[in-house]
């Protein structure tokens, strides 16, 4: 493994503060305290359920793993749930935000509660190579996942600058920092962090004292980019600039509602096929919903409104691969 710098040293600190870091989008305008209780109260008078036992059972393939450990040389794409997904390409097997516990919280009784369980069990999947971490709420880094993946595979795990102490305090043993525009190489791979428009923290007194990012993975013949979560802003237009077309991108579409609280940090369905047009991606993955209740959407909502957005903008259906939860796609 290898590591260097792609971009210089001014485009590097835009997004650097004296207290942590911070999104160079000079119309970012993070919420506070009063945004989220406003929005809690206004939880409560929502003309729709957010209570999955009111919704239809939603789509999950029983993945016994038994492909995904024969293969070798395929690209493919697993939708664990949420935004965890096994990507393969060229022999080697990498995670994304891997969570398999029943709550994405600090505490293992109270905090979201995932509705779909896990398209694959831990013991199914085959041997893990690299996990990368977009950033550190609890629904992306979680903890307890993490220490189960660690005994069994024993990793190297990327992530963004300042989360290393954490990992290594939860006995994580090759823990690799980035910064943006920072590449790894592993074996044919090349793994770079690159921008995104969001903000971390695991407490109230941590903000932004981290990194957040995305990955782009380039193989020897083909690129796939893990979205994290993101707002939408010109770093997508950027990447592409940097890496030319790609083959899969992988975006959130859930996590959106109410738009006055989630723009700044979540696209949205419309504003995900924007991101997939300036990324010149030839697929769209889908991640991010259907897992766990952390906004105001209908929980059935962001696929057809993706599709519709798609639709609208001339997109061949054939580029949108929307996975059951448990499903896998080779390409």
């Amino acid at each position: 493994m290898s590591a260097n710098i792609l971009a210089d040293s001014k485009i590097l600190k835009t997004h650097h503060a004296e207290s942590g870091y911070q999104n160079p989008n000079p119309n970012f305008k993070r919420k506070g305290f009063w945004d989220v209780f406003a929005w809690q109260w206004d939880r409560f008078f929502l003309p729709y359920s957010l209570d999955a036992k009111s919704y239809p059972e939603f789509p999950i393939v029983k993945n016994d793993g038994s492909l995904l450990q024969k293969n070798q040389s395929k690209l493919s794409v697993t939708w664990v749930g949420h935004a965890t997904t096994l990507v393969q390409i060229d022999g080697v097997n990498i995670l994304t935000d891997p969570i398999w516990s029943e709550r994405c919280s600090p505490l293992s009784f109270a905090g979201p509660k995932r509705y779909t369980p896990p398209g694959i069990s831990i013991t199914n999947l085959p041997k893990i190579d690299i996990i990368i971490l977009s950033h550190n709420h609890y629904d992306h880094t979680d903890i307890p996942t993490l220490k189960t993946l660690e005994e069994t595979f024993h990793p190297l795990v990327l992530t963004g600058l300042g989360n290393r102490k954490l990992l290594l305090g939860a006995g994580l043993k090759h823990v690799k920092e980035m910064d943006w525009w920072e590449e790894v190489t592993f074996r044919s791979l090349k793994l770079t962090f690159t921008p995104t428009q969001h903000f971390s923290g695991r407490s109230l007194f941590d903000r932004d004292e981290t990194l957040w990012g995305s990955f782009m993975v380039v193989g020897a013949k083909e690129k796939v980019y893990f979205a994290g979560d993101t707002g939408y802003y010109t770093h997508f237009k950027e990447i592409a600039n940097h890496f030319g077309p790609i083959d899969i991108a992988i975006l959130p579409i859930g996590a959106t509602e109410p738009r006055w609280l989630m723009e700044p940090v979540h696209i949205d369905p419309n504003q995900a096929v924007l991101s997939f047009l300036d990324l010149k991606a030839k697929y769209l993955v889908p991640m991010h919903y259907m897992t766990f209740v952390l906004s105001d959407e209908p929980l059935d909502s962001p696929v057809p409104r993706t599709k519709e957005a798609m639709k609208q903008s001339g997109i061949s259906e054939s580029a949108f691969v929307p996975l059951k939860i448990g499903e896998s796609r080779f390409f």
